[in-house]
């Protein structure tokens, strides 16, 4: 069961060095806190080195690109893989610019990434080299249904073996993958969409998960996946008159902080296809 996952992160407490957008650059830290890990945030490129070799992972999110913060992904992601390291990409609204798309393209032939977590529109365009992207929300027309799974599921395993790292689909349906397996997660809630963030506190805490987990990468990443859907349901049900998006941000998060293996492996939701 996926519970042992949560469990070891909250032994290990594992370091993780966060690049990630300065939107959500607090939430991002409170819910790595709250999983059981510990977060460092740095971007600036005479310092992004020094940072990640103390790590045991690293996550790089594009949402706030700029050039000092991209020099920065770069250096950073060459010392983790110098170092054997966990190295996460979030390639947030690659497809909505040229500059997003180029970047996620760029750091995927630089630097081996362990896990690239994005939405559908976002992991079919580093499929492609090019995309449609929206904003920083799924196309409508890519979306995960039960209807397109099984091209989607055949679809993120070949980028898996393509890209020798497990592959993260999130959605209506959550889709996470290496070459071979893939776990189909249905944990969530529509309301998560309504809140900034919730992509980019998973990418923090799927780094933490599987730099906790090594010997069992695939199974941690969907782990964490479960688990900050299953926090959805949770915060949802705690929701009171009156209570809108930044309550739910917080009850959430609280859902992580007080959430334990026996509630992860009762309330996780998935089959391995």
């Amino acid at each position: 069961m996926l519970g042992i996952c949560l469990e070891n992160v909250r032994k290990r407490v594992p370091l993780v060095h966060n690049i990630t957008n300065y939107v959500t650059v607090n939430d991002v830290a409170n819910i790595l806190l709250a999983c059981g890990g510990s977060p460092i945030m740095s971007d600036e490129p005479e310092d992004v080195e020094d940072i990640t070799s103390i790590c045991g992972g690293l996550n790089i999110n594009i949402g706030t690109l700029n050039k000092r913060s991209i020099e920065g992904m770069y250096r950073a992601g060459r010392k983790a893989n110098e170092l054997g390291h966990i190295v996460l990409l979030d390639p947030v609204g690659a497809g909505a610019s040229a500059l997003r798309t180029d970047t996620a393209v760029g750091l995927m032939k630089e630097i081996r990434f362990t896990v690239i977590r994005g939405n559908i529109s976002e992991i079919k365009t580093l499929a492609l080299g090019s995309g449609t992207t929206k904003g920083v929300d799924a196309d409508v027309a890519d979306a995960v249904t039960e209807e397109t799974l099984d091209t989607a599921v055949a679809f993120v395993k070949k980028l898996a073996e393509k890209t020798d790292a497990i592959i993260a689909v999130t959605g209506a349906i959550d889709l996470v993958a290496d070459h071979e397996r893939c776990y189909v997660i249905r944990n969530g809630r529509p309301e998560m969409g309504r809140i900034t963030g919730t992509g980019c506190q998973l990418s923090g805490m799927m780094t933490a998960f599987v730099t906790a987990n090594p010997e069992t990468k695939l199974k941690a990443a969907a782990a964490a996946v479960a688990a900050m859907g299953l926090a959805g349901e949770i915060g949802w049900s705690r929701m009171q008159a009156g209570d809108g998006n930044s309550t739910y941000r917080n009850r959430i998060i609280d859902a992580i902080y007080n959430m334990d293996k026996e509630t992860l492996d009762q309330g996780a939701r998935f089959e391995i296809r």
